[in-house]
């Protein structure tokens, strides 16, 4: 079908906003005339005594998000396709109480679907780490290190929301203190993390933090993606580029070992883009230690917003485009999903139903002296930014 004068000038327009701000055009297969974003919120149940809300955000233009107060989780994501149909591409359970009861057969806690992870992403080995001649114990729940902030990190915590409305966008600001000691972890950490979805279907996850005294903070959202949709099957054939030179091996217990490794001749190497399936079952002992890529990838840019990452599905013509201010992106592909999770579309998921793409600093930094730091003090102001695109081929 021929494009018409208006559409091409549309189109056109788009491509030079993007390029003015330094980012790949993304095409949106959202109806023509959009009503604009909106949001809204609903009863979600409790925990502990306190209510969670679930709130709606949608763009006006085929795309919505659910997030829950509970872990600040990205419940749901509907996403139009390449013929405008839309469908729920992240993975998540339909219940609160699935989320509080976290049946994982991974050790470790859950498969922190959705979730906002604090108060430091990743690993930490052996769960210490020497800060300022201090040594510091946080809880071990991961082969004999600690995952993702603990036994009980940010995920598991009710948020206070409040909602944003701004021109051409509407959002969700989450707010947490994290008291000293929490965890494990020095200082009292004040954290406001809010989402913000566009009328050009791109979510933006803005993470500010404060502390009263020295830490260390390293947070991301652990969401699940399958461009296809959520319980359409594995993500083998669904494409992937990463814009990263290198990559950051591990130990056995998938702790970085200090190198920061050229991903060029390895199956890390995803700078031209190939399908996650195309190498992954290869002998090679990073993948056999993860059963697949659960690795961070050192990103060839940082500072404002720059890309990081596309995943596409060639089928449905989804592409997922990934922008951060992080030094560094943790590729998992799912390896330890094996079916007895249901899912909210009412399946199973199983190996490799779904991908996580979490921006962050490098796992294990606090012991790690070659990499990015994650110290934060007194009188400093932890910010980044990621925002995820989404768009059609």
């Amino acid at each position: 079908m021929r494009m018409s004068v208006r559409g091409r000038i549309a189109l056109a327009c788009t491509t030079v906003l993007f390029a003015a701000a330094g980012l790949p055009a993304v095409t949106s297969s959202a109806a023509p005339r959009p009503s604009g974003p909106s949001i809204s919120k609903e009863a979600f149940g409790s925990v502990g005594g306190q209510s969670v809300e679930r709130y709606t955000l949608d763009s006006g233009n085929g795309m919505k998000v659910r997030i829950l107060t509970y872990g600040g989780i990205i419940q749901t994501l509907e996403a139009p396709d390449k013929r405008g149909r839309g469908a729920n591409v992240v993975l998540g359970f339909p219940t609160l109480a699935d989320y509080v009861a976290k049946n994982s057969p991974a050790e470790g806690g859950g498969p922190y679907f959705g979730a906002l992870i604090g108060r430091y992403a990743n690993r930490i080995a052996g769960g210490e780490f020497i800060l300022d001649g201090v040594e510091y114990h946080v809880p071990v729940n991961n082969n004999g290190n600690s995952l993702h902030g603990g036994t009980a990190g940010f995920d598991d915590k009710v948020w206070a929301a409040s909602e944003v409305r701004e021109r051409g966008s509407v959002g969700l600001r989450l707010s947490l203190v994290s008291p000293d000691g929490d965890q494990g972890y020095p200082g009292t950490l004040r954290t406001t993390v809010t989402y913000s979805l566009d009328s050009r279907n791109r979510l933006s996850i803005d993470y500010r933090a404060t502390t009263d005294k020295a830490t260390v903070v390293n947070l991301t959202n652990h969401t699940y993606w399958n461009l296809a949709g959520e319980s359409s099957g594995d993500v083998y054939d669904q494409t992937l580029r990463i814009d990263a030179d290198r990559y950051t091996p591990t130990d056995a217990t998938q702790i970085p070992t200090g190198a920061v490794a050229p991903v060029a001749g390895t199956p890390f190497d995803f700078r031209r883009g190939m399908a996650i399936g195309t190498r992954i079952a290869e002998n090679d002992p990073q993948l056999l230690t993860g059963q697949g890529y659960d690795h961070n990838w050192a990103l060839n840019s940082r500072g404002r917003p720059a890309f990081a990452a596309q995943a596409a599905d060639p089928a449905s013509g989804r592409s997922l485009t990934v922008y951060t201010t992080e030094p560094g992106i943790q590729f998992y592909s799912g390896n330890f999903l094996d079916g007895t999770l249901v899912g909210t579309g009412g399946k199973t998921y199983r190996q490799s139903y779904g991908f996580a793409l979490e921006t962050q600093h490098f796992p294990d930094s606090p012991n790690q002296p070659g990499f990015p730091s994650t110290v934060l003090r007194p009188g400093q102001t932890y910010q980044q930014t990621t925002v995820f695109a989404l768009g059609t081929l």
